[in-house]
C-alpha cells in the first residue's frame, strides 16, 4: 500500500468515525426530553393550573382560562422543544374574545412527563387526554385547536374522534423524513443531507416507533373538520411546497394561508394584527356559527 493510499484510508476512516459520532449524537439530541419548571400562569392571562393523568403513568400539565359560557374553547399546542408559554400571545387574544383557552406542555416538554420526544406519537396521547378533559370540563362547548409544528402533527396523529369543530395547523411537517432532511440541510448544509437516512433509522430502536407512524400527511385525510393550514412563504423547515401538499391531502372545508416573508417562526408574533383577524374570523365561523365576537 502506497503512502498516499494509507493517508487516504486514514482520512476516510476519520470521516466515517466522525459521521457515526455525529449521527449518534444527533439522534440522542432529537429524542431527548426537555423537561423543566414552567412556573405560575402570568397575571395577564388569569389562568389556573391543572395536571392530568396520561398513559403509562405520565402526566400532562397545563393552564386553563375560563371564558364566556357558550363562546367555545380553544386548545393551544406548542412546537418542539418549547412549552405552553410559546402560545401565551395567542391565549391572551383569544381570551379577550371570550373564548375559554387551554394550553398544555406536550409530553416530554416543560412539566409534562415522557421518556423521549417522539415527534407526534407520545405527544398525541397527551393531546387525547387533554381533549377528553375539555369534553368533561366544558360540556356542550365547541372545541377549536391551534397546533404549531409538533403540536399540529400531534393533533393530526391523535386522530381525535369526535373531531374538534375547527382546527388551525401551523408549520406542520408532512413526514418525519422531510422534517429531518430539511433540518439537516438547513443547519449543516447540503453535505449533511445523506446522513438523513442513517439518522432516521435510529428512531425505531431509540423510540420503539416505526417511521411509518410519523406521517401526518397520511393521517390528515382521516380528520373531518374545518381546517385552516398556515405556513410561512420562506419556511425552510416545512417548505411552502410541502404545505401545499398537506393542503391537497386535507378534506373540505379547508383554507390555506401562506404568510409572505415568514420563516419557521412564531407566526402570531410575525404578523399579530393579520393573525388575530384571520384566526378570530375562522373560529367565529366554526365555533360560533358566524356570530359576531
Amino acid at each position: 500500500m502506497t503512502h498516499l493510499r494509507r493517508r487516504l484510508l486514514i482520512i476516510a476512516s476519520i470521516f466515517i468515525a466522525a459521521g457515526v459520532v455525529f449521527v449518534g449524537g444527533a439522534g440522542e439530541f432529537l429524542s431527548r426530553p426537555v423537561l423543566h419548571p414552567v412556573g405560575v400562569p402570568p397575571a395577564q392571562l388569569a389562568a389556573e393550573s391543572f395536571v392530568l393523568p396520561a398513559t403509562q403513568g405520565r402526566i400532562v400539565a397545563g393552564w386553563m382560562v375560563r371564558g364566556k359560557p357558550g363562546a367555545g374553547v380553544v386548545l393551544l399546542l406548542h412546537g418542539v422543544r418549547n412549552d405552553r408559554r410559546e402560545m401565551q400571545g395567542r391565549a391572551e387574544f383569544l381570551a379577550r374574545l371570550g373564548y375559554s383557552v387551554v394550553l398544555i406542555d406536550l409530553p416530554a416538554h416543560g412539566e409534562s412527563t415522557a421518556e423521549h420526544i417522539t415527534y407526534g406519537i407520545t405527544e398525541s396521547e397527551g393531546v387525547k387526554a387533554t381533549l377528553d378533559y375539555i369534553a368533561r370540563e366544558f360540556k356542550g362547548e365547541r372545541v377549536g385547536v391551534v397546533g404549531v409544528s409538533l403540536g399540529a402533527a400531534s393533533l393530526v396523529l391523535a386522530r381525535p374522534d369526535p373531531a374538534p369543530a375547527a382546527i388551525v395547523l401551523e408549520s406542520m411537517f408532512p413526514t418525519i423524513n422531510e422534517a429531518v432532511s430539511n433540518r439537516l440541510q438547513l443547519y449543516l448544509g447540503t453535505w449533511a443531507r445523506p446522513f438523513s437516512p442513517l439518522l432516521l433509522q435510529q428512531l425505531p430502536w431509540r423510540l420503539g416507533i416505526p417511521l411509518e407512524q410519523l406521517c401526518p400527511i397520511e393521517a390528515l385525510p382521516e380528520l373531518h373538520a374545518p381546517l385552516l393550514i398556515v405556513s410561512g412563504s420562506i419556511d425552510r423547515h416545512t417548505t411552502e411546497a410541502e404545505t401545499r401538499q398537506l393542503f391537497g391531502a386535507a378534506n373540505q372545508p379547508k383554507e390555506l394561508w401562506i404568510i409572505e416573508g415568514a420563516a419557521h417562526v412564531n407566526l402570531y408574533h410575525f404578523t399579530p394584527r393579520e393573525y388575530e383577524a384571520r384566526i378570530s374570523a375562522f373560529f367565529a365561523q366554526h365555533l360560533r356559527n358566524g356570530s359576531p365576537i
